[in-house]
């Protein structure tokens, strides 16, 4: 069967930007070798930044205040996961503070932005998945991530529909603006997966996105084509103080 690029699907927004939160204490605890192995107490609705997420949102904030006028979000949409409204929020002083003319944008919350849902395995690094059930694990790997939903979850395939829900009002709603939306690497990839059009290739071999990072469509015709994809850039400038 011969595969061909997805179907352009209309868009009215002007652009889109897309966020991944800055560090926080979940991914802290899911990197360090001491606690990977165990589940981190908590919700993740709750999780919050960590001190070097916090300096990372502060060099989102100066990224954001040097975005010239035309590429200047004028709607913020966010997560209702503290760590992404953390992550905004510190965006947003940091943005005001290194340029004075800068109006606050508005700011909306939406459900359909939060972090994938693990069900049972709430909270839980892939290596504590497969400690306490080893076969879950194994049909993960068996199915692919992107179609594997755990006990009680949602499949990255599962976030793709709401996403797509999301951005299909967006579309609606904020016709011609410059939109950003802070949020989690599960949304951002979706995202990517909407925008490249019907019939495109699931994303599965994909790597996150990273904390931090920053993703841009902009409008080419009737579509909002990807131009950048996870940059971190506006982090090296000060990576010394981080």
């Amino acid at each position: 069967m011969q595969v061909t690029e997805g179907l352009v699907v209309p868009r009215a927004l002007g652009g889109l930007w897309a966020v991944r939160h800055a560090q926080s204490e979940a991914n802290a605890w899911y990197s360090d070798p001491a606690t990977a192995q165990r589940p981190m107490p908590g919700t993740d609705a709750g999780v919050d930044l960590t001190a070097h997420g916090q300096w990372q949102a502060r060099c989102l904030g100066d990224w954001l205040a040097e975005l010239s006028g035309v590429q200047r979000p004028t709607l913020v949409v966010c997560s209702p996961y503290l760590r992404t409204r953390v992550t905004w929020a510190v965006m947003a002083e940091a943005a005001a503070a290194r340029n004075r003319s800068l109006r606050p944008i508005r700011t909306l919350v939406d459900e359909r932005l939060r972090d994938r849902e693990m069900g049972v395995f709430e909270l839980h690094p892939y290596r504590a998945i497969r400690r306490r059930a080893p076969e879950e694990g194994r049909r993960r790997e068996l199915v692919g991530n992107w179609v594997y939903r755990p006990p009680g979850g949602e499949s990255l395939a599962d976030v793709a529909v709401r996403v797509r829900s999301f951005l299909d009002e967006l579309d609606v709603v904020a016709a011609g603006e410059q939109v950003l939306v802070v949020t989690h690497d599960a949304v951002v990839i979706s995202l990517r997966y909407i925008l490249d059009g019907l019939g495109a290739p699931v994303p599965d071999s994909l790597e996150p996105v990273p904390n931090a990072s920053v993703s841009q469509w902009r409008r080419e015709g009737p579509r909002l084509a990807l131009r950048v994809w996870g940059a971190v850039d506006h982090l090296a400038a000060d990576a010394d103080t981080g």
